[in-house]
Parts: C-alpha cells; structure tokens; sequence
C-alpha cells in the first residue's frame, strides 16, 4: 500500500465519531428497544399489512417489553412486498412522501420503498458515517460509480458523501473508458462501485496502458453482490488501495445498513441505533444465536414511510461482536445468499465459492459464468471463464484442470471449464448475474 492509503488504515480519531459509534452495549440496547416499540406500534396502526399479519401470529406491539420479544412477531419477505405494490406497505399519507425507489422487477413486480424527509436526513447520516468508517474525510473527492435512478446505490451514496463534507462525483456507471479518464482528470480520493464493475475500470487501465497502481484512489467502497476475500485481495493489489465492504438493501433503506471499518477490515458493524439485526436458520426461521450462520433478518427501527419488521434478505452470514466499533455488532461478509444457492446433485454450491478458486488459479482471470445445463436426467454445472491476457494459450488447459480438480476437492462437486479468450464475457455495469440457467423444463 502507498503511505497515504497506510494512513487512511490508522485507527480513527475519537473526535470523527458521533454519538451512536460512542455507545455503551448497554446504552445502544436501550435505545434500539425503545425505537423497536415505536416502530412496531407505528407498522401495526399505520399499515393494513402489518395489523393483519400481527393479529393473525396472536402479537401486538405491547407484546414487546424486551429486545429477545421480536421473536414472537411474524416476518416480512420480498413477496409481502410485491403483493402490496406499489404503496400498501406505506405507513404515511402520500403527501410527506418526499422519494420513491424501486427495485429492478426482473423477477416479477419491482419492490417500492418510500423515504419521508427524515427518512433522507436518516439515510444520508448512515451513509456518510460509513463513508467515513472507510477512510472518507470532508474534503475528499468521491467517484460515485453506483447507478443513479429507481436503484438505491447511486442517490444513497451521493446524500451520504455529501452529508460528510466530501465532493460527489456523480459518475453513475457504464462508459468504462470515462470513467478512467474522470479518474485520471479529477483524481478522486476514493471510488464507490459494484467489485465487479471495479475490476472491468481495472482492465480498462490496463487497456489504455495506464499502471492502475497510479492512481489517485485510496479507498474502494464496494457493495451490492457477494463478493470474497480472494476478490478483495485482487482489487487491493491491482489497485494499490483499500476495498472495503458496504451493505445494504432498498427494502431495508439502502446502502448504508452497515460498514466494514478500514482500520480493521474483519466484518461490517451494523448500525444498529436504526438497524436491529437477527440471524435466524433459513428454513423455518428459527432464531440462532450470535456467532451462529443463518439467514439475516432486518428490523428498521427509525424509519417513518416504509417501516420493515423482521425482512428476510436471503443472505447468510454470522453476528459477532464488535471491535473497531465494539458497541455495534459486526456481520461477517455476505459470500452468499439462500436463493443464489445451486443444489447439484445433493451437494449446497454457492457462486461465490467458484469465484475464490478462479481467483486463485494462475493464468485466469476474474471474469467467469456459470451455466447450468440438463444432461440426460442429471443437471450439469460448466464454469466459463477467461484468461488472462499473458496466459500463454498452452497453460490455457492445465488451468481448466486445476479449477476443475479444485472444484471437486474443496465444493464436492464436478464441474466443466471452458476457457474462454479475453473480454469475450459480459462486463457489468451494476450488480453481476454469475448464473445462466439453461436446463430443461
């Protein structure tokens, strides 16, 4: 790392954190049971939903006098939301409405999430204290690489950056030779990108003959899909910067839920004076305790238009106690989701555990796509993937058989791997689609 990207990883000055970073366990639970009151009686008075649902599980809000109670009340899923669209599970009339944002609907209706003008001012105040968890200041250029528009990515970073005292670059994405140039021209201090859109901007340094090792950027924030440590680590040395994570998901408020800490990089604290987090198992909603792995479920517990109750977001992870901000709890990084979860011939295969060998295999590249096919009776599971354009075309094979050999022996799982030549895969823009389902129906 250059010394400027070292500093940024020193430990931060007590006098950057607010109040809620400064929080007691103690004084933090305190607090988040008194929101969660509030927040289960405004869902239960305010949207049909929710009384409906409550009244059918035998739970009120008076029924919670202690954080362990969120137990007893029912979950909230994607479909709930679907199913209301697009206003129903809006808790406020529609004139103190101040923003709408959607998701894509590429699987059905879009979900629809509402922000009063203190729901904004809230998220604007996360977003900003991860900006500066991971090394952002006030005065430091940020290159804002998440879409603008329905997605939460683009507009969420921005208010974030700009509550922080930084200088928003509204980038957005595609147009990958712009963004190098912007880069080089305004010579940001840290960027905010999907990491796989982070690695096609790297191959486009290279592309234009540039040592992306050069540039101005420090810090990378990175978020909205899966990604690993093997990834990271590629980022960090191609770039010569940090790659941290960021968390977050538009039906809980966006990005900004939680944050890895640059000074630590060992899991995302959660913000947990506006976010309660739960872990449960994942097929029938059990609740573990921490340090276990299961599905994470998000209470909102300051949220006016669009307040969520115990929202199953499908990603798996672990709680674990906090260290660079030791009164908010961590969540070990998202590697994978229970709906991202490949089932081939009885063994559990996530995306992301394809990616740490891929990344780790000399000669390849980090662009790769799994195809799911139907050969005879038995689905069929082939990893294209690209080479790396110095990868000699005769060490081309012996890499398709070490991936192929490693797949087996750590997933449990036979694979196909075809090599593909350079930039012959899709680039993303935004979030990365890794599966193409081609079987049979």
């Amino acid at each position: 790392m250059t010394a400027v990207a070292r500093r940024l990883g020193a430990a931060p000055d007590p006098g950057t954190l607010d109040d809620a970073e400064r929080m007691s366990v103690d004084e933090l639970r305190a607090l988040q049971l008194q929101r969660l009151q509030w927040t289960l009686r405004h869902a239960y008075d305010n949207v049909a939903f929710y009384k409906k649902s409550f009244d059918a599980a035998g739970v009120h809000p008076d029924d919670c006098r202690e954080l362990a109670d969120i137990a007893k009340f029912p979950t909230t899923t994607k479909a709930d939301l679907r199913d209301n669209y697009p206003f129903g599970m809006f808790a406020v009339p529609q004139e103190q409405v101040r923003r709408v944002h959607a998701s894509s609907g590429t699987t059905g209706r879009p979900t629809v999430v509402g922000y009063t003008e203190r729901d904004i001012r809230t998220w604007a105040t996360v977003m900003a204290r991860s900006i500066r968890a991971a090394g952002g200041r006030p005065g430091h250029k940020v290159h804002n690489a998440y879409g603008y528009g329905l997605f939460t990515g683009g507009l969420g970073a921005h208010y974030g950056i700009e509550k922080l005292g930084a200088t928003a670059i509204p980038v957005s994405g595609g147009m990958t030779p712009r963004q190098v140039q912007l880069i080089q021209d305004f010579r940001p201090d840290l960027i905010m990108v999907t990491p796989s859109y982070m690695l096609t901007v790297v191959d486009e340094f290279e592309k234009q003959g540039i040592d992306p090792r050069t540039s101005s950027l420090q810090v990378g924030i990175f978020g909205a899909e899966p990604w690993t440590e093997q990834m990271r680590l590629e980022i960090e040395d191609r770039m010569d910067m940090h790659a941290v994570d960021i968390y977050g998901l538009s039906e809980v408020i966006g990005p900004g839920v939680s944050q890895e800490c640059v000074e630590t990089k060992d899991g995302l604290h959660v913000w947990e004076d506006h976010f309660l987090p739960e872990v449960v198992d994942p097929l029938d909603a059990t609740p573990l305790p921490d340090g276990e792995q299961g599905e994470l479920l998000f209470t909102s517990l300051t949220k006016e238009a669009l307040p969520i109750i115990r929202y199953r977001t499908r990603d798996l992870t672990t709680l674990r106690p906090g260290t660079a901000r030791p009164g908010m709890r961590r969540m070990d990084k998202i590697t994978g989701r229970s709906d991202d979860m490949i089932i081939l011939r009885g063994v559990n295969v996530f995306p992301t555990q394809i990616e740490e060998i891929v990344l780790r295999t000399a000669g390849l590249a980090p662009h790769f796509q799994l195809v799911l096919t139907t050969q005879g009776r038995m689905d069929a599971l082939g990893v294209r993937v690209e080479a790396r354009p110095s990868t000699p075309v005769e060490r081309r094979d012996a890499a398709a058989a070490e991936l192929v050999t490693a797949v087996k022996d750590t997933v449990g799982v036979s694979v196909t791997c075809e090599i593909v030549e350079p930039d012959t895969l899709e680039r993303s823009v935004g979030k990365l689609q890794r599966l193409v389902d081609r079987r049979a129906r």
